[in-house]
């Protein structure tokens, strides 16, 4: 399928709401403005059906098809910072030498802008018989990754034959991304007065040897090609005063996982760390609220994946980029980051990733996109559509 079925009017409505879109601050946690921005787009481009649903999730339907086809992108950023460091008000969707700049222009309300436009364009089309396409909004991604779509999937019963992961990738067919496991060490100790240091057990010390396990350790996955990181995030102590030995320590560790590495082997290497000391780990379990009020509970463990080369997602995604780019790929790309793709992964569904926007831009001040990619991420998205 060859056609283009995107118009003048379909970009400039695209890029006006993704500018739209990175004017709308959605932190983690307070995303239930552009929330409601989305579902009002969706509603005024001929959705057959939108909701918010209990986490906050903003969710549009087209088709009723019995092959659902579900795009996903999520609506929070991280913290912009000072804007005096920005070229730009990160909050200004200004274009300055043909790029966006602002919060969320990479991560990722380009994407987001790109499938929801595309899903109508592809209704208005034709283009959906024997389909129903799912666009998602989702919500606290930057911290939770994937328990926004636990809850929209438990929440509709929608089970997807097929997922993409709209993440910034420079428009690049990606087939997978690294694993992670988020672990606590908890070391306990005996309080005592500073005057007195023999009488009581340093947990800050107890940890100090477990610390030093762990730079080894990074030092010896580092050595090892096709071997991930482990990196410690934070450190904290509980003491009785500042004249007073530690009773507790308490650190968190970041573990990434690379094709051939799994979470059983972390475990494992978990153990060795706390061998021989007074001292515990325990899964990095993260609990937030989302701006609704649910309850989002992370439990950080996940296997890396990737997709074949040869699963039929992977060559309809071939064919849709070669449809609006006019060539095959050269070469597919491989997150370095995890995204929601863990659940549907988890799941057993089919599931890649394509998105507009330098990802190594994320996160950054001065974050930026050509708004052409966003358009040609839209024209790939309408003939995936068409093509699964």
């Amino acid at each position: 399928m060859h056609k283009s079925f995107f118009t003048p009017e379909d970009g400039r409505g695209l890029i006006d709401f993704y500018r739209e879109a990175v004017r709308t601050r959605s932190y983690s946690d307070e995303e239930g403005e552009l929330a409601r921005l989305v579902a009002a787009r969706m509603e005024a481009l001929g959705f057959d059906e939108v909701f918010i649903d209990p986490a906050g999730n903003a969710v549009g339907r087209v088709g009723d098809g019995p092959r659902i086809l579900h795009f996903d992108s999520h609506m929070d950023t991280v913290q912009a910072g000072d804007p005096a460091a920005w070229r730009a008000d990160p909050f200004s969707a200004e274009v300055i030498d043909g790029m966006v700049y602002g919060r969320g222009t990479v991560d990722m309300k380009g994407g987001l802008a790109a499938s929801l436009y595309a899903a109508a364009i592809a209704k208005r089309e034709g283009l959906l018989e024997g389909r129903t396409v799912y666009v998602t909004g989702s919500v606290c991604e930057e911290y939770c990754d994937g328990v926004c779509l636990e809850h929209f999937y438990r929440h509709s019963g929608v089970r997807p034959d097929f997922c993409v992961i709209c993440e910034p990738s420079d428009n690049t067919i990606t087939l997978g991304h690294t694993g992670k496991v988020q672990a606590r060490i908890v070391t306990q100790g005996v309080s005592a007065h500073g005057s007195a240091p023999e009488k009581g057990v340093n947990a800050v010390y107890e940890m100090a040897e477990i610390i030093q396990r762990v730079e080894a350790l990074n030092q010896d996955l580092q050595s090892r090609p096709g071997s991930g990181t482990i990196v410690l995030s934070h450190i904290s102590c509980d003491t009785a005063s500042l004249n007073a030995v530690p009773s507790r320590c308490e650190i968190y560790l970041d573990r990434r996982l690379r094709l051939g590495e799994s979470t059983a082997q972390v475990r494992e290497e978990l153990d060795a760390l706390v061998a021989g000391k007074r001292a515990l780990w325990e899964p990095g379990t993260l609990r937030r609220r989302s701006w609704t009020g649910a309850e989002l509970v992370y439990e950080p463990a996940h296997e890396p994946w990737r997709i074949a080369e040869e699963a039929p997602l992977t060559l309809a995604c071939n064919a849709a980029y070669k449809a609006v780019f006019g060539a095959a790929p050269e070469r597919y790309d491989f997150w370095d980051f995890g995204t929601n793709a863990v659940v549907p992964v988890s799941m057993g569904v089919p599931t890649i990733g394509f998105g507009p926007g330098a990802y190594k831009l994320a996160h950054m001040v001065d974050e930026r996109c050509d708004p052409k990619q966003v358009e040609d991420a839209c024209r790939f998205y309408v003939q995936l559509m068409a093509l699964l």
